[in-house]
């Protein structure tokens, strides 16, 4: 009986082995799959709104930041209910853009971005139209000058004009804000449509005041549309943003015009003549790239990207100067031993070296862009051990790179030394990214560098920079204000003549 039961009980037995080994083999499947889309650590998110309480929205970069600090180099946070992955530290970024350039080269286009310009342009694209954009574009820069002698020659143009305007105040304060940002725009503006304008033209103060990085004031309303753009488009203030970017389309649509009816195939001016020459030379543009509203967001990204950020250094330049004397005694000291009186050019740019890593050093303290356009992931990839979903959202916290304690000796000072050897002689820091890395670099680098340096140079050479009578060095506030692109807090400053 023993034996038969043994034989009756085995197929049952072997059944509950089989079935055993079936379950633990399918834990051992969901172990290996967790282990393999392991994601970054972060704070837990609440329903509907993730981390907003965590967030402060007027400063989400030095949230981040701090998060950083407790969650490491790659850690996850929830806008609403949208997941975003943040890089902070120079070795993660630069892993990320420049090692995974394919990886996390897409752009992340939020929903204000996506409805405002439907994905044309450069900034705020991707796929092939971005491509093509991209490649065209690099190709006019280079041919209008960034990099070369000419565009030099017309920043110099155009210093003059600002060293008048700063003549004028005879020393007394004034905010050196608005100056510097005509200045600048005119450059961009040279290289769009091959001429300057009038400081006094009101659609040239027009298109400076309306620029679309300009947007302080919509800064809140932007980022409840981003959260829920449902929500938003009741607010009668989501009209007032809407209305401001239709007015700046519609202007940059009317010097379109003018450009073509003036168009010389023979005589390029600038990029948008590049831009209609292509059109025209194309069998078919319509079904091409090349169409109006390409052009017309392009010239609206190049126009922001190439003034704002850079007149916005230029702000902190002259404020950092005046905050320490000492600094720009010494800048003013090395242009007078070695260009004398005569109009710096770029290429003395080797020979300052102490200005030259000032002009660095005042790049990474202002920190103009702190959390840089957001990436996307544009495939499954694992990063770091963590796992990350194709069209994450990716944020390189490009204020940590410039603040990383690793490869700064005094991050939170003002210290030129940072670019300087024991010599004196400048040096390169890998860890210095204000215009970001990889596939989504600024494209105006180039021309950007080259206006910080000429600028500056002939302002330091012509005029001391100081505080009003009665206040002083010390009170001076470095405190930035702004959302997605940090400004000096209004102020004043005297431009005293050294002539």
């Amino acid at each position: 009986m023993a034996v038969v039961a043994g034989l009756l009980l085995q197929p049952a037995t072997t059944a509950v082995l089989l079935g055993a080994a079936v379950v633990l083999f399918g834990l051992y499947l969901l172990s290996s799959t967790f282990r393999l889309r392991k994601e970054p650590p972060g704070p837990r998110p609440l329903p509907l709104i993730g981390n907003l309480l965590q967030l402060d929205l007027h400063r989400p970069y030095q949230s981040l930041y701090e998060l950083s600090k407790k969650y490491g180099s790659v850690f996850t946070v929830h806008f609403g209910g949208r997941k975003v992955i943040v890089l902070a530290g120079y070795k993660a970024v630069k892993e990320a853009l420049v090692h995974h350039a394919i990886e996390f080269g897409d752009r992340d286009i939020s929903p204000v971005l996506r409805d405002l310009y439907n994905g044309h342009g450069i900034m705020f694209a991707n796929g092939d139209s971005w491509k093509e954009m991209r490649r065209f574009t690099l190709a006019n820069l280079h041919d209008f000058g960034m990099g070369k002698r000419k565009i030099g020659e017309k920043i110099i143009e155009e210093v003059q004009y600002l060293t008048e305007v700063f003549e004028r105040h005879g020393g007394e304060p004034f905010d050196t804000k608005l100056p510097l940002v005509y200045s600048v725009a005119n450059v961009t503006s040279s290289v769009l449509y091959g001429r300057r304008f009038d400081y006094t033209d009101p659609l040239f103060q027009e298109m400076v005041c309306r620029s679309p990085r300009n947007t302080k004031i919509w800064y809140p309303i932007i980022q409840i549309y981003n959260w829920c753009p449902r929500l938003a488009r009741w607010l009668k203030s989501w009209g007032a943003v809407v209305e401001n970017v239709e007015r700046n389309k519609e202007r940059v649509r009317r010097l379109v015009r003018d450009q073509r009816d003036t168009l010389c195939a023979q005589e390029r001016r600038g990029f948008v003549d590049s831009f209609l020459i292509r059109q025209r030379e194309e069998s078919d543009w319509q079904k091409t790239f090349f169409h109006e509203e390409n052009l017309v967001t392009s010239v609206i990204n190049l126009f922001a990207a190439g003034t704002d950020t850079t007149a916005t250094t230029l702000h902190w330049a002259l404020l950092l100067m005046a905050k320490y004397p000492h600094v720009q005694e010494r800048v003013q000291e090395e242009l007078s031993q070695v260009i004398g009186s005569r109009q710096p050019r770029e290429e003395d740019r080797k020979a300052l070296t102490y200005t030259n890593a000032v002009i660095h050093e005042i790049q990474r303290v202002a920190n103009v862009d702190p959390i840089s356009i957001p990436h996307a992931a544009s495939c499954d990839v694992t990063f770091r051990g963590f796992s990350i979903r194709k069209g994450t959202r990716v944020i390189p916290l490009l204020m940590s790179v410039l603040l990383d304690e690793s490869q700064w000796e005094s991050p939170h000072s003002f210290n030129p030394d940072h670019f300087l050897d024991h010599q004196g002689r400048f040096v390169r820091r890998d860890a210095f990214m204000p215009f970001s890395a990889g596939r989504r670099a600024c494209l105006g680098e180039g021309l950007a560098r080259t206006e910080l340096f000429l600028i500056f140079t002939s302002l330091l050479q012509n005029f001391s920079f100081a505080p009003p009578p009665g206040v002083s060095e010390a009170e001076l506030d470095l405190t930035p204000v702004g959302g997605d692109m940090l400004s000096p807090a209004p102020h004043k400053l005297c431009a005293v003549s050294r002539a």
